[in-house]
């Protein structure tokens, strides 16, 4: 019983948080909508037996959306003395939405130490070999069965990688300084060099 309640209530919230994502117009709250989500995803991978799983949603996706936030803070132009003032308005909401999260945690650890959730009947295709971990299985299906697959996902985050190098990447603005050009240093002419002068007392500088 215990099973069914804690899948339903991490599946509810992980559809809820994926609305919310595309559904909120600050894209701070989009990130934060995204990490509640990875959260409750973590959960419905520890109902199933996925511990795994459920670790690299916690610790690699969660912690890559700090990269996620840092390339939105770099692209646009968010005025955060605005958020701040806000911070008193929604911070009783805040406080429901951590007092969830920790009910869902205490849930899931009942429910984890209750047993796994049957979902379906298997044909043992891919059963776990006998004596190997989570980890060793995963790793079997990644580079055996999988390998294509994954290897075009790792050309997919390539892709998106370059393209948010090349969004975040600003042309000078004219006249601005602290900026090098290499080629117009290496074009310069000597005379047009700066040239250290000592002059002795009394004499000036010949311009």
């Amino acid at each position: 019983m215990i099973q069914a309640l804690a899948f339903y209530l991490f599946a509810s919230v992980v559809i809820a948080s994926a609305v919310m994502v595309i559904m909120a117009r600050n894209p701070v709250h989009s990130v934060l909508w995204l990490i509640l989500a990875f959260f409750n995803a973590a959960g419905l991978m520890v109902l199933v037996g996925a511990e795994f799983i459920a670790m690299l949603l916690v610790i690699v996706y969660v912690g890559a959306v700090a990269v996620l936030f840092l390339f939105v803070v770099m692209m646009l132009d968010i005025d955060f003395a605005a958020m701040r003032a806000g911070f008193i308005r929604n911070f009783p909401l805040g406080i429901l939405i951590a007092a969830i999260l920790l009910a869902e945690l205490m849930l899931a650890v009942g429910a984890y130490g209750a047993g796994g959730i049957e979902l379906g009947q298997t044909d043992g295709s891919a059963a776990t070999p006998v004596g190997a971990s989570n980890i060793e299985a995963i790793g079997a299906l990644l580079y055996g069965r999988y390998i294509l697959l994954f290897e075009i996902a790792g050309i997919i985050l390539l892709v998106a990688m370059i393209g948010a190098i090349v969004l975040t990447h600003r042309e000078p603005k004219p006249g601005a300084r602290g900026r090098q050009d290499i080629g117009k240093q290496i074009a310069r002419r000597p005379e047009e060099a700066t040239v250290m002068k000592q002059p002795t007392v009394g004499e000036g500088v010949e311009l």
